[in-house]
């Protein structure tokens, strides 16, 4: 049996192949590289370069190498982009999602996780936020998930199909042993491009919105070690295969941090100052938003070993550095 890892060329994706890879699975990645990379797939995973809407390869791939399950990573997920291009996130996160559950029904796929979201919760009224809140997105990216978040639902009470939603707060850190890291250039992520201010890859870092009502006037995010998210993805997928039923879960720690704190541990750690700047409010930002986990500590046993805002930030910062001796080879 093989793992379908969609968006495995991608800054989570790549880590959740090395960590099937790393528990002796095999693994065939899916990705367009519109964002993804091709030497952040392991050799030892297969790399199909395509389309998840190309339901004729997704649907050979999944004959040829015998796939049990999809853990579907691919999507775009830039808030503000989404405000803009609400069209584009649709067109991309829900109807190419569409095709590509479609594609698992059809091709009899028992098994699928797939990568949500907090932004489906909006700035939830209590604090932290459990899976049974209000639904009420405040961007067009938010929503695009939820509809496949829907979808799936629906799809696993008419068909013989299994689910996992993870819905994720906000990822950040780099695979401890360095094998993967976030490589997007341009990257949004807080923590990202702090850690490229801090090395000198940017002049400075802007600040949206010191306005809020919270302690500092800054958003509010709950932050996850991108390896402690993965490991939940493989927990989550062995509690599939072993006879679990359909779930959503939160992926996060249950501690927030505003930005002006994220801004002084990156300074902190790395022992240096940068410039910070401060701008007006940008749409479709949630006010503050943190997780309540404990779904996931009690259905698949998820035990984080990175809940620490320094270590993510030193392994953020290390990637960086990191990123600079692979540019340079």
């Amino acid at each position: 049996m093989t793992v379908l890892v969609t968006g495995g060329a991608g800054y989570i994706g790549s880590h959740m192949v090395w960590r099937l890879l790393d528990q002796g699975e095999d693994v065939v990645v899916l990705d367009r590289l519109s964002t993804g990379f091709h030497w952040a797939v392991p050799a030892e995973a297969e790399l199909v370069v395509g389309d998840i809407a190309d339901q004729e390869l997704v649907e050979a791939t999944i004959r040829r190498r015998d796939v049990d399950a999809i853990i579907h990573f691919a999507g775009s997920i830039v808030v503000p982009d989404s405000v803009a291009d609400p069209l584009g996130y649709y067109q991309n996160n829900t109807v190419k999602s569409r095709a590509l559950i479609e594609s698992a029904v059809r091709s009899g796929v028992p098994h699928f996780i797939f990568s949500s979201t907090a932004a489906v919760y909006g700035t939830p009224s209590v604090s932290p936020v459990a899976e049974n809140a209000e639904l009420k997105p405040e961007s067009p990216y938010g929503t695009s998930k939820l509809m496949t978040e829907i979808m799936l639902r629906d799809t696993a009470a008419a068909h013989d199909l299994a689910y996992t939603v993870l819905r994720y707060f906000n990822v950040a850190g780099a695979d401890p042993g360095l094998r993967a890291g976030q490589s997007t250039k341009g990257a949004t992520h807080l923590i990202k491009v702090a850690a490229e201010a801090a090395t000198g890859k940017r002049a400075g870092i802007d600040v949206y919105g010191t306005d809020y009502p919270t302690p500092d006037g800054t958003c509010v995010r709950d932050y996850i070690h991108v390896s402690d998210l993965v490991d939940a993805h493989a927990l989550a997928l062995a509690r599939l295969r072993a006879g679990g039923g359909n779930l959503i879960a939160n992926c996060g720690y249950g501690t927030g941090y505003s930005v002006f704190e994220v801004i002084d541990a990156v300074k902190r750690v790395v022992g240096r100052d940068f410039e910070v700047r401060t701008g007006s409010r940008r749409p479709g930002d949630a006010i503050s938003i943190v997780a309540d986990p404990s779904r996931a500590r009690a259905e698949f046993g998820w035990q984080p070993r990175h809940a620490d805002l320094d270590t993510i930030v030193a392994h953020a910062v290390q990637w960086e550095e990191h990123l600079r001796f692979l540019n340079a080879a």
